[in-house]
């Protein structure tokens, strides 16, 4: 009976356990002591967690990068025939300039303001316009990354500006300097030269600071391409690559080491001369040196800077190379003399190897070969008609460009103040003689009316005798995109062109590009504006020179030597206070068609004696062979 009971009292006590179980306040309970648990287990294993997601975090991240780099390295790649396969120069179509949803071409006068693209319509049509527009606008800011940067400017700062080139398709088209005519046009080393006997076989290692499209590289690039030609084996070195010369790197199949670790050590151990080309290579210099301190005798180190910033940093290592290379010889002393203020003294004398027109501008300039010079310039001829056309410049307009890299240095914006005053100077005049006009006219009508018709003959015959119009003066600045340009500056720039409506319409911008004869056979002068110690050499203005236009220049550093005033340009001070006098030369050439001329033709003449290759590497293989022989 007992026992009955107690079965009785399990099962009852099962059973309210059951129920219990069932219950929503034991079910509360259990999913309580359940989350503390997680809870517990959360809190002793969170490390562990962390882990994991800063593992997944670096794997996503890591995964987005590598794609994102293959998408832009293919780019790269595919990118630099696009003009050639396209036969498409124009980086801003005349289908992408939208002003009140019309469409304006690059002949149009009117496409000249500040402002080029508006806000369309509201609406679904003004809608639909502005969505075409901003696809637009962004296919042509990929297609401009073929040939330059412009990551440095925004898309509305872009708008701005009247953006117009590089001309590659139609240079080429003209021209004939495609990669498959390059020797033809070009020549070949020259295998009887001294430097070709020197080169033969030898390797070289060059240092590029960067591969902007500017003097250093530039020249650096070119000194490899002869190299090569001549028979040497060479391999460069790329301590930055922000720039757009990647591509030509490629295209002129110059093997590029990595900087990784010790590889380009090594391979510079291995040559028979290392070749730096900047100032900048001071940092590579010095642990090239601490790598293998016997290797310093093979060493020539090529400065292109004339700043004092630039010898601070490099000043601890000009004494370890073979030997130091300057552009001119006012930056030659300015080193010495910074060097001897520090108490120390030149292992050699330094060697002075100015910069030459290469041989692709100087053909396309009519001065590589006397053969053949009669018909490239009529081909000059046809494609400054062509290229102005679509500046959409006429015969009375003197467009004055200043290609270099957007900066304070440079001195852009100094210029664009003094082109401003001879704009506004000249719309004064205009305004006034159109007032003095109606004044005469009212003053006509007033005696008689038959009184007015001699005077207007004898405004017409004057008008005949002076001949042509007035010429109006027009500039051309660049270079957009280039990774040396400063944006703040730039956006001066801009700001001050706002508040100048005239000078606006007359302000052209050009993109970065290495395809540049087009733009010197469009214009007419060319200004070098460099500020604080002016221009260390001044590469462009050789090039100018080498295109037949005066050059107006800063009366500092290497500029004095290049142009001689009034002979083949005219010079004016630096800073703020040069202003007026380079806007009185702007406007004596503006009124003087034959002094610009004249000014051209000796320029020529003086690059053809002293800036072409030859005149470079014969004293380049100088350097050569005494930092060679000693080996």
């Amino acid at each position: 009976m007992e026992e009955c009971n107690n079965n009785r009292g399990e099962s009852s006590s099962r059973s309210i356990q059951q129920q219990q179980q069932h219950s929503p306040s034991f079910r509360r309970r259990e999913s309580k002591g359940n989350s503390n648990a997680q809870l517990t287990w959360i809190g002793s294993n969170r490390l562990v967690l962390w882990l994991i997601l800063i593992t997944l975090w670096a794997y996503l991240g890591f995964f987005v990068q590598s794609k994102w780099e293959a998408y832009e390295k293919e780019q790269e790649l595919k990118g630099f025939d696009f003009h050639l396969n396209n036969h498409q120069d124009l980086v801003i179509k005349k289908s992408s300039l939208l002003v009140d949803n019309e469409k304006v071409g690059l002949n149009n006068h009117n496409h000249m303001d500040v402002v080029l693209a508006k806000k369309g319509e509201n609406g679904k049509n003004g809608s639909k316009k502005r969505k075409n527009r901003r696809s637009l606008r962004s296919k042509h800011k990929r297609e401009l990354k073929v040939e330059s940067n412009i990551d440095d400017i925004d898309e509305k700062e872009l708008e701005k500006i009247h953006l117009v080139g590089p001309f590659g398709s139609i240079e080429n088209k003209i021209l004939k300097l495609s990669s498959t005519n390059n020797e033809k046009c070009c020549g070949k080393c020259d295998k009887k030269s001294d430097f070709a006997k020197v080169v033969f076989s030898k390797r070289f290692v060059l240092i590029f600071h960067e591969l902007s499209m500017t003097g250093a590289p530039l020249s650096m690039m070119e000194l490899a391409t002869e190299l090569m030609s001549c028979g040497a084996n060479v391999s460069a070195v790329v301590l930055s690559k922000k720039g757009g010369l990647m591509q030509e790197l490629i295209r002129k199949k110059i093997k590029v080491i990595d900087d990784k670790v010790d590889h380009s050590f090594k391979a510079a151990r291995k040559a028979d001369l290392v070749i730096a080309g900047s100032a900048v290579c001071s940092s590579w210099i010095e642990q090239y040196i601490e790598y293998f301190p016997s290797s310093a005798s093979k060493v020539v180190w090529w400065i292109m800077e004339n700043r004092r910033e630039y010898f601070d940093r490099s000043k601890h290592v000009l004494n370890k190379v073979k030997m130091l290379v300057f552009l001119s010889e006012s930056q030659s002393k300015k080193w010495q003399k910074w060097y001897e203020e520090e108490n120390r003294r030149l292992r050699f004398q330094p060697a002075i190897v100015p910069l030459s027109v290469n041989d692709e501008l100087a053909y396309a300039a009519g001065i590589h070969s006397s053969s053949t010079s009669d018909k490239i310039n009529e081909k000059r001829k046809f494609l400054r008609k062509t290229v102005r056309k679509e500046l959409g410049l006429n015969d009375n307009d003197m467009l004055v460009i200043s290609l270099s890299s957007i900066n304070p240095g440079k001195g852009q914006l100094l210029f664009l103040e003094s082109a401003n005053s001879v704009i506004e100077n000249e719309s004064f005049q205009e305004h006034h003689k159109k007032k003095q006009t109606l004044s005469q006219v009212t003053l006509a009508r007033r005696y008689h009316i038959r009184k007015l018709l001699p005077m207007m003959k004898d405004s017409n015959s004057i008008n005949s005798i002076s001949g042509k119009r007035k010429q109006s003066l027009k500039v051309l600045i660049g270079s957009v995109g280039s990774k040396s340009n400063k944006v703040d500056y730039v956006k001066s720039m801009i700001s001050f062109l706002s508040q100048h409506s005239n000078l606006s319409k007359s302000v052209l911008w050009t993109p970065a590009t290495t395809h540049v004869a087009s733009l010197y056979s469009a214009a007419d002068v060319y200004v070098i504006n460099s500020q604080g110690s002016g221009e260390t050499f001044g590469r462009v203005t050789i090039e100018a020179m080498a295109f037949g236009l005066p050059v107006l220049g800063t009366d500092a550093g290497g500029t004095k030597e290049i142009v001689e005033n009034n002979v083949t340009g005219l010079h004016h001070p630096i800073g703020r206070k040069g202003n007026h006098i380079l806007a009185k030369n702007l406007r004596f050439l503006l009124e003087n068609r034959f002094a610009r001329d004249k000014m051209g033709m000796n320029g020529r003449k003086k690059v053809q004696r002293k800036y072409l290759k030859q005149h470079m590497y014969s004293k380049f293989v100088k350097v050569l062979v005494r930092c060679m022989r000693s080996k």
